[in-house]
């Protein structure tokens, strides 16, 4: 970590004080995160030892940035040591909204806004930015190409088919490997791909989307990015939810280039089949080959959309190996089993004023943590804070930088982790976690929501978050709406 440090302290005149590592935040990458802070200043610091990833993330980063896209600004790079430092985006991805704002297929509205938002830019990013990108940089193809396609199907192939013990006639699919991609190069395809355009490559700040990992960009087919976003596994929006959006995103693509829908759509669902394929392949080399479980907890999601596109889908190519192959996968009881086998924990987690009453547990349970969040700082106390919670960006941003926080969360982690482990070794379904604070609005709220999201990274968890002290200040109108 001695670059990123040096990096830090050469361009913001003072040394890193704090170092902390972010590393489940792109977890399938391979590269090390941390973030840095001294003073009032903070950085997101990359470690990765691609150096034609490096060079790619970073020639996108500054094209886009003078284009005018919400990316995170390059502040220093040190490319012989595989090291570059980039705005502190904040820690709140779509997806991370997205799971605190839904029940269910009941999804808020400030959650479908955001998704608005972030389908509203791609356009963007695929057709005024990919005009003059430098595609040379790319890799590790410059396109979405027949190689790229089928480095993408063979992975599937042998990486989930193989290692799930799907049985498929390997001659039949290669023919309709072949056909699948003839179709995909039919679509027009140079524009800007981003490549794995998902909800948890989307960051929010200040209810705003900011995006990065485009790393892997290169040229391509519109159809592909917008159905990586809407078929997002774990995200699992529902189907009315997908086509307002994908009508929301032909919108404002019609802005930027001419737009026949007939013709968009004749390629649209090729393209989510394939990206739907590729992300099983990344699960199955993750979950089957690496041995880490937790990637398959997303395998029952895509089965559902391939189950929906099943039954509501009829491609212009005949694909009966494929086809075939994936009825067999969607009728598999082992791989529906996958998520509900590990997922019997439920951690929920409640947020609360001291000056009134405590959550209660109505599990039948009992036990569980209450943590006492008064002796940290306050930012009620400020007058700049008294109208927002813990779920502002400004309440946020002010809790990060107080050393005390950190140590309280770390040690709150270490005791609710120890928990989780000895509770799904022993089969029990429910842990109630509280945080008490003065008001019930600021400390408390921002502490339920880090143990949250810290949580939701983990295998066989549920979490569930509810603010009692907020939910009355709403329904009394006493607390000002303000946009998260």
């Amino acid at each position: 970590m001695d670059v990123l440090e040096r990096l830090f302290e050469q361009h913001f005149a003072l040394p890193a004080a704090r170092i902390q590592p972010l590393q489940g935040q792109l977890g399938g990458s391979g590269r090390a995160i941390v973030r840095l802070s001294g003073g009032p200043f903070h950085a997101i610091g990359i470690l990765h030892s691609v150096r034609e990833e490096n060079v790619a993330f970073l020639e996108f980063s500054h094209h886009f940035r003078r284009r005018g896209l919400p990316v995170p600004e390059i502040y220093a790079e040190d490319l012989s040591h595989g090291a570059y430092l980039e705005e502190d985006l904040g820690d709140a991805t779509l997806f991370d909204f997205l799971s605190q704002h839904r029940a269910g297929d009941a999804i808020d509205a400030q959650a479908v806004e955001a998704y608005r938002k972030a389908v509203a830019v791609l356009p963007r990013f695929q057709v005024e930015a990919g005009r003059d990108l430098n595609y040379k940089v790319c890799y590790p193809r410059a396109s979405f190409d027949r190689q790229s396609i089928a480095w993408d199907l063979n992975y599937f192939k042998y990486y989930f088919l193989r290692l799930a013990g799907i049985p498929f006639n390997e001659q039949a699919l290669e023919i309709d490997f072949g056909r699948l991609t003839k179709l995909l190069l039919n679509a027009h395809h140079d524009y800007f791909l981003y490549r794995d355009f998902q909800s948890r490559n989307i960051m929010l700040r200040a209810g705003q989307p900011f995006f990065i990992d485009y790393q892997g960009g290169r040229k391509g087919a519109l159809q592909y990015d917008i159905a990586s976003l809407l078929y997002d596994g774990k995200a699992d929006l529902p189907p009315a939810l997908r086509q307002s959006l994908l009508d929301h995103y032909l919108d404002c693509l019609a802005e930027y280039a001419p737009v026949d829908r007939g013709v968009f759509m004749e390629h649209y669902y090729a393209y989510v089949y394939v990206r739907i394929l590729q992300a099983l392949g990344a699960y199955g080399f993750r979950g089957f080959y690496e041995r880490k479980t937790h990637f398959l907890q997303s395998v029952p999601y895509a089965l559902k959309n391939l189950r929906w596109l099943a039954e509501n889908v009829k491609l212009p190519v005949a694909l009966p190996a494929l086809l075939d192959a994936l009825r067999t996968i969607t009728e598999s009881e082992k791989l529906k089993n996958l998520s509900t086998d590990e997922t019997k924990l439920t951690v929920r987690i409640f947020s609360f004023s001291f000056h009134h009453e405590m959550p209660l547990d109505d599990s039948g349970n009992g036990g569980g943590f209450v943590f006492d969040a008064r002796s940290l700082p306050n930012p009620g106390r400020e007058e700049r804070f008294r109208a927002l919670t813990g779920r502002d960006a400004a309440v946020i941003d002010y809790l990060n930088h107080e050393d005390a926080v950190h140590q309280f969360l770390a040690s709150v982690f270490s005791l609710v982790d120890a928990s989780v482990a000895a509770y799904q070794r022993r089969g029990f379904t429910s842990l109630m976690v509280s945080f008490g604070c003065t008001g019930g609005q600021h400390r408390s709220v921002y502490l339920a929501e880090q143990l949250a999201k810290h949580l939701r990274k983990m295998a066989g968890v549920e979490v569930m978050v509810r603010h009692m002290q907020l939910d009355q200040l709403e329904k009394t109108g006493a607390l000002a709406k303000v946009a998260p």
